[in-house]
């Protein structure tokens, strides 16, 4: 049949169909002819396969398209997750750096530089404490929300870590900057509802505007030392960052190494001020003050490096130190001389010592440690532990009554001074404030006013210790109406140990204050 002759024009078709099959042309197709012979059979059966081919190829095709689609978004999650801080969903240091970057490459162009605001909240610490890790999650979240609505629609939020917060404000003046602070501030000022409570948490803020050739790690650096600034003068404030002010840091943190090293290395000593009993001039107590004898600078206030050990979290070891060395003098004093049974030791308690599970039970040791009546220790408050304190503070005060260790207002007068809860705080001592006290025996207005403070402590059932005596006027007219207790220069400065020796060894009618 000339359908079958090896001449055959199909083969050579078919031949090259084949070829072009094999070689990836699954679109080729060989056209069969009118002859409906065995090679158009053949034709038929390939390009039918080839059909077949064609179909698995483009569902395949299909398929590694989507599973490519699916990895592409699996890598942009991968990347916004390694972008995104797990528990607010703000960005995380790293978007913020990659934001800061991009912001200060367009202003090294041309553009205008970004300002950068730092965020932390004030007693965090506190919160997880009293209420709990999940209560202070929840916090987190609420605080980060306050800042998305704060924010401008174009600024970048992020949480860096804790209770560190930043924003980044592209293109803002320092007025605009200052805006976005003041509204944060004001959104938390009201507290956060966690559960059935009002949480207060509120935030010292740094600022810092950009400078070209500034690194990203420079800005954060810097609005960082800026928001310590604003810690250090109290909560709720926005400070503008300053050259000098990376000198104050280097400075402090130099300092908290010292101080670290100090208590370790018994550097710290203890000075201790007179309380007089105004109707007698007999000595009712001391108040102890802890002082660093520096190896090189000498001997260092406590207004210095209170709050730097509050910040590097070493508190809690240098109260113990303190109330510990206060006690065993005392016991000292107490073999030495024949003290009144009344005698005590004040001492003042920063909020965090209360913040410790351990504090009370730190207390009964030091106590029993020394053979001390816990009627001898006073503790020193100030009325915010009071009145705004946590559950925590609330635990250790009840924990302090119930040891029978007195407690006492420190500086009443400059904080809440309501009466409201004066009358319902337990204490049993008043430290009247010295910006209240003024020359009562000069001003008939002044001296009505303290025999109103003394009348309103006497009402609460409770005890009025005026502080900042400097003259013997001051003294005389605080006895004649009424006040119990005083101290001040006028009495004696801070004093170490032997020279409180001294004065106890002396009967009142020797003292040179008696009145």
């Amino acid at each position: 049949m000339p359908g079958n002759s090896v001449s055959d024009p199909r083969l050579g078709e078919l031949l090259d169909g084949i070829i072009r099959l094999a070689a990836g042309d699954l679109r080729c197709r060989v056209k069969p002819s009118a002859a409906r012979d065995e090679i158009d059979a053949v034709i038929t059966g390939i390009n039918l396969l080839a059909d077949d081919l064609q179909l698995v190829y483009e569902e395949l095709e299909a398929r590694v398209e989507s599973r490519t689609a699916l990895l592409r978004e699996a890598h942009r999650e991968m990347e916004r997750m390694a972008m995104t801080d797990a528990l607010t969903s703000l960005a995380n240091r790293a978007a913020l750096l990659a934001a800061i970057d991009r912001e200060l490459a367009a202003a090294a162009a041309g553009g205008p530089p970004p300002a950068l605001l730092m965020v932390d909240l004030d007693s965090f610490k506190g919160i997880n404490d009293s209420h709990g890790h999940g209560a202070g999650d929840q916090v987190l979240t609420g605080v980060a929300e306050r800042l998305r609505e704060s924010a401008r629609e174009t600024d970048v939020v992020a949480r860096l870590g804790g209770d560190e917060f930043a924003i980044l404000i592209p293109g803002a003046s320092l007025a605009g900057a200052m805006n976005v602070g003041e509204r944060i501030l004001n959104a938390l000022n009201g507290g956060l509802k966690v559960g059935h409570r009002n949480i207060v948490c509120r935030a010292s803020i740094g600022l810092r505007m950009a400078e070209r050739g500034q690194s990203a790690q420079e800005l954060l650096q810097e609005a960082d030392v800026a928001m310590y600034a604003a810690k250090a003068e109290g909560s709720a404030k926005v400070k503008v960052f300053e050259p000098f002010m990376l000198h104050a840091q280097q400075l402090r943190n130099m300092l908290a190494v010292e101080l670290r090293r100090a208590i370790s290395e018994d550097q710290l000593v203890l000075h201790y001020q007179p309380i007089i009993e105004l109707a007698t001039g007999r000595i009712e107590g001391v108040e102890a003050l802890v002082r660093w004898q520096h190896p090189d600078r000498g001997l260092i206030m406590p207004d210095e490096f209170i709050a730097v050990a509050e910040e590097i979290g070493v508190v809690a070891e240098l109260g113990r130190w303190v109330i510990g060395t206060a006690l065993a003098q005392l016991r000292g004093w107490k073999d030495a001389l024949e003290l009144d049974e009344r005698f005590s030791v004040r001492i003042n308690i920063s909020p965090f010592q209360l913040q410790s599970i351990e504090f009370v039970d730190d207390i009964w040791k030091a106590l029993r440690s020394a053979e001390i009546k816990p009627a001898n220790l006073i503790l020193e408050l100030t009325e915010s532990v009071f009145v705004g304190g946590t559950e925590l503070d609330r635990y250790s005060i009840l924990g302090l009554r119930q040891l029978g260790v007195g407690l006492e207002i420190d500086d009443f007068g400059t904080g809440y001074s309501s009466i409201s809860y004066l009358r319902r705080l337990p204490v049993d001592k008043v430290k009247i404030d010295r910006s209240l006290l003024g020359e009562p025996a000069q001003d008939p207005q002044q001296r009505a006013f303290l025999t109103a403070i003394l009348q309103l402590v006497r009402a609460c059932r409770l005890e009025a210790v005026f502080e900042g005596i400097e003259n013997r006027s001051q003294a005389e007219e605080l006895r004649r109406l009424g006040a119990e207790s005083a101290q001040g220069y006028y009495f004696s400065r801070p004093l170490p140990a032997e020279g409180i020796l001294d004065l106890l060894g002396r009967s009142p009618a020797d003292q040179h204050w008696s009145l």
